[in-house]
């Protein structure tokens, strides 16, 4: 008798956690659905980066969905009329947070997952080298867990449905050595909030910032091409 691989969902935005997250998935066993939201975000480069990492993972179904959020406003990276700061990492929630985004997205995957008979959700939050974001802490991620599983019949049905965020408690230095134990292309991937005209990582926005400080702290060379290096 044979059993088939079972089936996790990625949520794959072309950033560097997410990649790293779903290689997990991979490594772990899982075959591959993802699922990217099209939230009309400034940086929409990095749709063609998470088309590349799902092609890169063999993600057997990878859907990307339309969902305007710019409609809402109220985030640097929906509204034009919002600067992305450039003065380095502060303290604080910065206005680069996207309003409910992780739990808008999860709720997304989650019926996703139900759809493809997945029991496990990939999403690739960190709670350490991030940028002051309260809906990637794990106390977000351990209650969005028990709401999958009083609002969806499989968990109903006593089908646990688990959110797995295998990089919360890492830093950005330890997240960029595992794409390179994965064998991913860390290049692949991309995570400045405000890129320049020729396609290139700014440099300056936090998320720039912080992934060119874990690159460093890793040792790893980093293969990011920024317009000014960060500091």
């Amino acid at each position: 008798m044979t059993f088939e691989t079972p089936i996790a969902v990625a949520l794959i935005s072309g950033g560097l956690d997410s990649m790293v997250a779903a290689g997990r998935a991979r490594e772990a066993g899982f075959r591959l659905a993802a699922l990217t939201i099209d939230y009309n975000q400034r940086h929409r480069i990095e749709l063609e980066a998470a088309r590349r990492v799902a092609h890169a993972l063999g993600v057997e179904r990878h859907i990307v969905l339309p969902l305007d959020l710019s409609l809402f406003g109220g985030s640097a990276l929906t509204d034009s009329d919002i600067a992305v700061p450039k003065n380095g990492v502060g303290t604080g929630i910065p206005v680069t947070y996207v309003p409910a985004r992780n739990s808008i997205f999860l709720s997304l995957t989650l019926g996703l997952a139900e759809v493809v008979g997945a029991q496990h959700i990939y999403i690739g939050v960190n709670a350490l080298d991030y940028s002051g974001y309260p809906d990637c802490r794990p106390e977000f991620i351990q209650a969005f867990e028990v709401l999958a599983n009083l609002a969806t019949r499989q968990g109903v049905e006593g089908v646990p449905m688990r959110i797995e965020a295998p990089l919360q408690h890492l830093t950005k230095a330890q997240i960029a050595q595992e794409a390179a134990r994965l064998g991913l292309d860390a290049g692949m991937s991309w995570s400045c909030y405000d890129p320049t005209p020729e396609g290139l990582h700014c440099g300056l926005c936090d998320s720039c910032r912080l992934r060119a400080k874990g690159f460093i702290e890793a040792g790893i060379p980093d293969p990011t091409r920024y317009a000014i290096p960060p500091e």
